[in-house]
């Protein structure tokens, strides 16, 4: 009898992942920890900028949603003392995408290359490593190379733990935004996923995409909000950042 049950559960159809789901909800709990930390880093002295003449291209870093230039001040401080010329990128506090986003990060990207006379390296703390994929996939010829850090940029735009937030917030869906995304593919220049199974906010197979979707998929031991400060985090930016892809 117990052979005879145990043959029937082996013929049962295999569960189908949902290709929504977001993060186990007891990650959560870190992420709130980990919101004071990167809230401290806005208060830390912004570092000089490094030398003109260094060997590495400018970096541009661009927040995730309902954050802007203070939630990135301590990972620029950190950059810029890797010797890397680190810029905010400007546009204030990030409420999801608008129609003209893709211009307005022109803007600074232009004024980047006029002020270092060399395309900037991307890089963008979860949707704001949305932006930095399409604007470079759109504008290859101004990228240098595109690092996303948590960034939902394949699968399902609603395995996330902040899609209903990103609805009420910028007032439209998550999966219909105002301007045409197509963030999966891979852009030309090389581009970097980082993506931490402790993350609570953004599903892993989301942040990490497939292989063909990114040069790297690189694996960080940080929660969502650590992308921004925690120093496993910078160390896989400056790796992803000076890597030379053969």
């Amino acid at each position: 009898m117990i052979r005879q049950m145990l043959s029937r559960r082996s013929e049962w159809p295999a569960q189908i992942p949902d290709p929504d789901a977001p993060p186990p909800a007891g990650l959560l709990w870190r992420e709130a920890r980990s919101l004071a930390r990167a809230l401290w880093g806005r208060v830390r002295p912004m570092a000089p900028e490094p030398n003109p003449d260094s060997e590495h291209p400018p970096v541009m870093v661009l927040p995730g949603f309902l954050s802007g230039d203070w939630a990135t001040r301590g990972l620029r401080v950190d950059l810029r003392r890797a010797g890397f010329r680190c810029y905010a990128w400007g546009l204030g506090f990030n409420r999801g995408a608008t129609a003209d986003i893709i211009e307005r990060i022109d803007t600074r990207v232009q004024w980047i290359i006029d002020r270092t006379g060399q395309r900037p390296a991307l890089v963008g703390w979860s949707l704001g490593g949305i932006y930095a994929r399409e604007y470079a996939k759109r504008h290859p010829d101004k990228v240098a190379r595109v690092v996303t850090l948590g960034s939902p940029f394949s699968g399902s735009r609603r395995a996330n733990r902040a899609w209903r937030l990103y609805h009420l917030v910028a007032r439209h869906p998550v999966d219909n935004p105002p301007i045409d995304f197509h963030p999966a593919p891979r852009p030309e220049m090389p581009t970097f996923a980082l993506w931490s199974k402790h993350d609570g906010v953004v599903a892993v197979d989301s942040a990490r995409g497939s292989p063909h979707e990114s040069d790297r998929q690189v694996e960080v031991d940080c929660d969502h909000m650590g992308f921004a400060y925690a120093p496993t985090s910078v160390a896989a930016i400056v790796k992803a950042l000076r890597e030379e892809l053969a």
